[in-house]
């Protein structure tokens, strides 16, 4: 006798990934629309929420939406292309995958189905510390599609600092050995709330053997966050040195909003800065990383600034290129889209956010990523 159905947020059966991508997905906001009837309804709802009233989660896509592109008509747009250099690797375009969480909540395949999608069509890949597969497997699986396919792009591994030194260390030592080209280390999401329990099957693959660092105070008891060890832990610049003193890697630092501390993690030996607010998951209340972004690029002239946080189409994209950025990263239409289409999916969606680009681009008179400016965005009255 089979077990009960496993429900979606809508109380259907959840629908697996679809064969073939349906003709109605033109966009990233179609691929989350099909999304809610391919995961588990707790799942949809950790992947979905923000921190708090989702104050954050609502104004990322806000103020994008508020802001407005200027036409440029009557440009020569011959010899055009989206090419990058970014910390010394050449890059396709500047549409990355973020580094998202436990993959195979979304998909069986999880990471590994989204880094063949990446090599496929040539977006830098972040592996996180929460994958559900190994950092390992995934390099294996980038390597395994890049020699298939004769092209590939850059693989970074996204780390989260552990309690202790060693363990933090033994992570960076593995991302070394298995071939990752840059260190992205995230300092904003070390303390925040979490209820979300993984269901049986998914893990954090990397961090088998390694202590939890879970709060574990009850209230009446004490202490609630601050002077706890999981306050104590949290990243710090003693960490930036320390962290820059053990890898030749490219060291990017995520999660900045304040342009003292873009200044100061640069200062301390950040090769490049990922301007996010972790997709509102942290912190309520808090701008947008596109609000932030000018005063950012300011305090840090001459760093790589990347954004996510709201990164929806291409045009959001061009916005973020015109105040400052050098690329943008996608992170829950990711999910969404593996979800409803695995590795198809993605790969679909990598292609829809680039023509949507590329067609902003023609429309700015911008042949090339280092023609988009702040005067494409209009400013009004």
């Amino acid at each position: 006798m089979s077990g009960a159905a496993i429900l979606n947020a809508l109380g259907e059966a959840v629908r697996p990934a679809h064969a073939r991508i349906p003709a109605d997905i033109e966009s990233a906001f179609d691929y989350e629309r099909h999304a809610v009837h391919h995961f588990e309804a707790m799942a949809w709802r950790h992947i979905q929420g923000g921190s708090d009233r989702n104050l954050t989660l609502a104004h990322n896509r806000a103020a994008f939406d508020g802001l407005h592109l200027l036409p440029r008509p009557l440009a020569d747009l011959r010899g055009g292309h989206t090419r990058l250099q970014l910390l010394g690797q050449a890059l396709a375009h500047p549409l990355l995958l973020a580094p998202v969480a436990y993959q195979c909540l979304a998909h069986p395949e999880g990471e590994l189905a989204s880094v063949r999608a990446a090599m496929a069509l040539q977006a830098g890949y972040m592996a996180s510390t929460l994958s559900s597969h190994t950092l390992e497997e995934i390099a294996a699986a980038a390597r395994a599609a890049m020699q298939e396919l004769g092209h590939g792009a850059p693989l970074w591994f996204q780390l989260y600092s552990q309690p202790a030194r060693e363990h933090t260390l033994a992570l960076l030592r593995r991302a070394e050995a298995a071939g990752y080209q840059a260190i992205v280390w995230t300092i904003d999401a070390s303390i925040k709330r979490s209820g979300f329990a993984l269901p049986p099957g998914v893990e954090a693959a990397n961090l088998r053997g390694f202590p939890s660092a879970r709060q574990t105070s009850q209230a009446g008891q004490g202490a609630i966050l601050l002077g706890t060890p999981l306050a104590d832990a949290a990243p710090s610049l003693a960490d930036l040195e320390w962290l820059r003193a053990q890898t030749r890697l490219p060291l990017v630092v995520k999660g900045v909003l304040s342009p003292a501390v873009a200044a100061e993690a640069v200062a301390r030996g950040a090769d490049a800065l990922v301007v996010s607010n972790h997709g509102g998951r942290v912190m309520d209340g808090v701008p947008a990383p596109i609000e932030v972004l000018p005063a950012v690029r300011a305090a840090v002239p001459g760093t790589p600034l990347l954004l996510d946080s709201g990164v929806r189409c291409g045009t959001d994209a061009a916005k973020a290129l015109a105040l400052g950025a050098s690329a943008v990263l996608i992170g829950r239409p990711q999910l969404h889209a593996l979800a409803v289409g695995g590795m198809l999916g993605v790969a679909h969606l990598v292609h829809l956010l680039r023509t949507e680009l590329e067609l902003a681009m023609a429309q700015l008179g911008c042949a090339r990523l280092e023609q988009i400016g702040a005067e494409a965005v209009w400013r009004g009255r």
